[in-house]
């Protein structure tokens, strides 16, 4: 696989979705219930295949991701060939700075509290964008939209 298997909520959520892979696949229901029942590893190979699919299509739509932690925030622009990184963090790591708090990050993104650091960077992807972008996303980053990174790059 390239990417994960999607638990059993996920492809619940995507069942229309699962029921067309199969059908392209030449796959109907009753046949489904034959190698379910009949050929429990072509099942998970089926449903390996369709993860790869669904996260695969998915990583491509993606241009815009973030990670927050107490102390630390970095959006990144999903360009073709790299990542754009623009963050915010606080060496100081002082109590009142809390990048998970949505209020505190609006104030701080127009008016940055002094002794918070804002920096970018840019880097090529190392392997394929799709991968690269899935591996940000199992540690913890999220997809979103530009307005957060915008908001940082006009703080630099």
């Amino acid at each position: 696989m390239k990417y994960r298997r999607l638990t059993r909520e996920e492809l619940q959520e995507l069942e229309k979705e699962f029921v067309e892979f199969l059908a392209v696949n030449g796959i109907d229901g009753p046949m489904w219930q034959k190698i379910k029942e009949e050929e429990p590893e072509k099942t998970e190979r089926f449903i390996e295949l369709f993860s790869d699919v669904i996260f695969e299509g998915t990583m491509r739509k993606v241009k815009f991701l973030e990670m927050r932690s107490k102390h630390h925030l970095v959006c990144f622009q999903c360009l073709d060939s790299e990542l754009v990184a623009v963050g915010m963090k606080d060496p100081l790591q002082r109590e009142e700075v809390d990048f998970t708090n949505p209020d505190f990050i609006s104030l701080s993104s127009t008016s940055p509290p002094s002794g918070l650091e804002v920096y970018t960077t840019t880097r090529k992807y190392e392997n394929q964008r799709e991968t690269e972008l899935f591996d940000l996303t199992q540690k913890g980053a999220v997809i979103t939209d530009n307005k957060l990174f915008n908001s940082l790059c006009l703080a630099l």
